[in-house]
């Protein structure tokens, strides 16, 4: 099937038709007749969403593509990028090779590398694109991947594992048990084969819940590009039994956003304040931590109230997060909301707010969007409180 699809005239009816509307395209006849017009519609949908999440495949010419949801539930290059600088040495194995991005990475850092994945199909897709892309130094293995490690049964200097939910999972709690491999079952096993791994697990899995599955964790990893949180890097060492470092990272169009803790070393503050001139929501990856009062003693800010987790300050500081100047704040109430809010177009926040989003633009008929930034929140002395604010 590779063979077909590499024709020029089907590569360049890919690159003509990308960003269409494929289930309008689906229904008309199949120009190239001895090609599965699915195959040729996969093949345009899954590289027009690599466009801004793979530019370097989407760039390449005579590139393959896996199922486009392959494509969406890959690492985008930003994050695999982030992932290789914690890798070093000499050999890597990826027991969950998919799409092969991150591999693409840590080859940059890594001198050998071997690419395991389960299906076939997406196997020799992977090495034929790594063949493209000049990457002679990765080995595609198509197999289970604890068959491969007993087989080639080599020390490496890194394990990369981002297991999969197993379909059959009940219920919406994610636990790494569910998932195959089944990481904290096979966690002894993998130690004979390196001291040093690196777990990749969705954002939705809760860290106290990751913790008390596996062991030996030395760093946990929070990775969020614009201001979402995509996922969760484990490094386990073997035999570590020290503090467990959390490193936090945003990656936006402007800057990159970093904070980084030891775990358990959260300090208690009791310094609350009414809003101030300025008030800081920090992102998506210190929130997905729980670093709440962390941020505030690091910053030297106060907290609107022990729930809020948002900031106040005076004086402006670099913050990682959004930062806003407040240019009116009251208690909610009708007479305030009617005055200042009432059939306007605002962005609405709310943190620890009895109301949701949509139920207070139902309510006070307040349309999204625009220059205005609001906040429904809780203050010091348990006041629902509305900001109203400029985005610094």
């Amino acid at each position: 099937m590779i063979a077909s699809l590499l024709s020029n005239e089907i590569q360049e009816f890919i690159s003509k038709n990308l960003g269409i509307n494929i289930t309008k395209f689906a229904l008309q006849k199949n120009p190239f007749p001895e090609v599965p017009w699915i195959e040729i519609l996969n093949q345009v949908a899954a590289k027009s969403k690599a466009k801004e999440k793979l530019p370097t495949w989407y760039a390449t010419e005579n590139i393959i593509y896996p199922s486009k949801i392959s494509v969406e539930q890959t690492s985008s290059e930003k994050t695999a990028q982030y992932k290789s600088n914690i890798v070093s040495g000499e050999s890597l194995i990826d027991l969950t090779g998919g799409f092969g991005v991150d591999d693409y990475y840590f080859s940059k850092k890594i001198n050998r590398v071997i690419h395991c994945e389960l299906n076939a199909a997406l196997s020799e897709i992977v090495a034929h694109n790594f063949k493209i892309l000049k990457k002679d130094s990765i080995r595609c293995l198509h197999g289970d991947s604890s068959d491969i490690l007993k087989e080639l049964d080599q020390k490496f200097d890194w394990i990369y594992i981002d297991p999969s939910r197993r379909s059959n999972a009940k219920g919406k709690v994610f636990m790494l048990k569910d998932c195959l491999p089944d990481v904290p079952k096979l966690l002894e096993e993998y130690f004979l084969f390196s001291n040093k791994i690196v777990v990749k697990t969705a954002p939705i899995l809760d860290i106290t819940a990751g913790l008390t599955e596996l062991r030996n964790v030395k760093t946990i990893h929070i990775v969020a590009v614009n201001n979402e949180v995509k996922e969760l890097l484990w490094e386990i060492e073997k035999d570590y039994d020290d503090a467990i470092t959390i490193k936090t990272i945003n990656f936006n169009k402007e800057k990159e956003d970093t904070f980084n803790f030891i775990l358990n070393d959260e300090i208690a503050t009791n310094v609350y304040s009414s809003p101030k001139k300025y008030i800081y929501e920090p992102n998506a990856a210190i929130l997905k931590s729980g670093a709440f009062e962390l941020v505030a003693n690091h910053f030297n800010i106060e907290k609107l109230h022990q729930h809020s987790h948002l900031y106040t300050s005076n004086e402006i500081i670099d913050f990682p997060g959004r930062i806003f100047e407040i240019r009116n704040s009251f208690e909610y109430d009708k007479i305030e909301m009617k005055q200042f809010l009432e059939n306007t177009k605002a962005n609405i926040t709310t943190r620890n707010f009895p109301e949701t989003v949509e139920a207070i633009r139902k309510k006070w008929k307040i349309s999204d969007g625009g220059g205005i930034y609001t906040f429904f929140t809780t203050d010091a002395n348990n006041r629902k409180i509305v900001l109203i604010c400029a985005k610094i």
